[in-house]
């Protein structure tokens, strides 16, 4: 996964670089910086020193000393004044030299902070979305990965409007959906068969790729098929031959259908490259979900199309989870930003797109 937000402390990432919420004057402050110095040891400070008083928006590169990393990165965010002052241009240079210095020391690998959103004052949300896109930008042109680490949810807020919208687009369909599952009889249950016809599905398709010495053949269509599934005593061999084609067949055709390069489908899906070759290379590779929907997200599938791309893979949406519901808003919805969308994912405490 390009860019992964995790929950961690900066000092423990076993990266290529770490980057630091600097101070302009060479000594260590609080927070991460000085956590980052504790861990590295005297010798940082002593590195540090050579580069003096550095203004607002830019970094400098040091070696890391006994963080578990090669360097650490030094980036001086700007103290927030109203936003009157290029704060935001500032924080944003911030990131870009970083990820530069980065690319240039042959770094595949880099922890950040939520630079400037802890002692300078900058609006956390405002500090997100500049970060996220910064990153966005970066991995459109180049291969990184990129961590965005938080030690607790005070340092990350997601847009409060969003999370609103996405709450209540939960609390209308989740809820409902755990309520009719924990109290409806089975006579009732019949009226939600569509939904545990799609369930089956998935079991069966996850079933069917493991290779499983007996599988359990039933009437239910699989989706998309021209036919119905074949009776238990049909073989698998002959099954195989019905069957439509599979995710990655039809990755391929919907990626040489939509125009796109392979390397614009893979980065905008938040997937490593290697992973995407695999995919490719092996009609038979079982992809993750939160990869399958990451393509369906890439491609800008409509919710019949997502639903169509991720059961060639195994499975399913349905609003038994919280995961499928935020997939499924932003569908509804029109946005494809696999980084905004993973935001929020990991705001409601869910797994993130990509892998």
């Amino acid at each position: 996964m390009p860019l992964e937000i995790v929950r961690n402390d900066i000092t423990n990432m076993q990266v290529d670089a770490i980057v630091n919420a600097a101070s302009h004057r060479p000594l260590f402050g609080s927070g991460v910086d000085a956590g980052i110095h504790q861990k590295a040891g005297p010798k940082l400070l002593k590195a540090r020193k050579a580069f003096g008083f550095v203004r607002s928006g830019n970094a400098f590169i040091t070696p890391a000393f006994d963080l578990n990393a090669k360097y650490v990165i030094h980036a001086v965010g700007p103290i927030w004044r109203g936003g009157s002052h290029q704060e935001e241009q500032l924080l944003r240079r911030c990131y870009e030299q970083s990820l530069a210095l980065a690319l240039e020391n042959g770094c595949t690998s880099v922890a950040f902070p939520l630079l400037a959103a802890g002692n300078h004052g900058f609006p956390k949300e405002l500090a997100l979305q500049i970060a996220i896109s910064a990153f966005s930008s970066f991995l459109m042109d180049h291969e990184m990965m990129i961590y965005l680490v938080v030690f607790n949810r005070d340092v990350y807020v997601l847009s409060e409007k969003l999370f609103r919208n996405v709450a209540s687009y939960i609390d209308e369909n989740y809820i409902r959906e755990k309520t009719r599952e924990e109290y409806l009889s089975f006579e009732t249950c019949k009226s939600v068969a569509p939904v545990l016809e799609e369930q089956q599905r998935a079991v069966y398709h996850r079933r069917l790729r493991e290779f499983q010495d007996e599988i359990c053949l039933d009437s239910v269509a699989l989706p998309g098929a021209s036919a119905p599934m074949a009776a238990a005593d049909t073989s698998l061999e002959d099954f195989l031959k019905q069957k439509d084609a599979g995710f990655a067949e039809t990755l391929v055709g919907l990626i040489e259908r939509s125009g796109r390069k392979n390397s614009e489908v893979y980065k905008k899906a938040n997937v490593d490259k290697k992973l995407f070759s695999k995919i490719i290379n092996n009609v038979n590779y079982h992809p993750s979900k939160e990869t399958a929907v990451a393509f369906a997200i890439a491609l800008e599938l409509d919710l019949d199309g997502a639903k169509d791309l991720i059961a060639r893979a195994g499975y399913a949406l349905t609003h038994s989870s919280k995961f499928d519901i935020i997939v499924e808003y932003f569908i509804l919805h029109g946005n494809y930003n696999v980084f905004e969308i993973n935001e929020t994912l990991f705001a409601f405490d869910q797994r993130l797109l990509g892998y």
